[in-house]
């Protein structure tokens, strides 16, 4: 259960960390990678648990790493897609807007 609160927490910091360096972050929520993140890493570390990966010699670095691992990517997976869907819709909003 410590991996599993550790996760949580490294994989919260990870999404906080992507959001403060993305430069279009003002175009969604804080909340939004961070919680990718610890979704991700979460899910990950009960499936790799259940596969049985956390209690064999040698594979027990798998619970630990790979939910960290997998909630950054999806964290900056998200933060790179919303970045630029959330900028073209704005920017395509705008002119609609502008040219009434």
């Amino acid at each position: 259960m410590l991996s599993l609160i550790v996760v949580a927490l490294v994989a919260l910091a990870v999404g906080f960390v992507v959001w403060a360096n993305d430069k279009r972050h003002a175009k969604y929520g804080i909340a939004v990678p961070a919680g990718v993140a610890l979704g991700v890493g979460m899910l990950s570390w009960i499936i790799f648990l259940a596969a049985g990966f956390g209690y064999q010699p040698g594979l027990t670095w798998i619970p630990w790493v790979l939910p960290l691992l997998l909630g950054a990517a999806a964290a900056v997976g998200a933060v790179l897609y919303l970045g630029r869907s959330r900028t073209q819709h704005d920017t395509a909003r705008i002119t609609a807007i502008l040219r009434l």
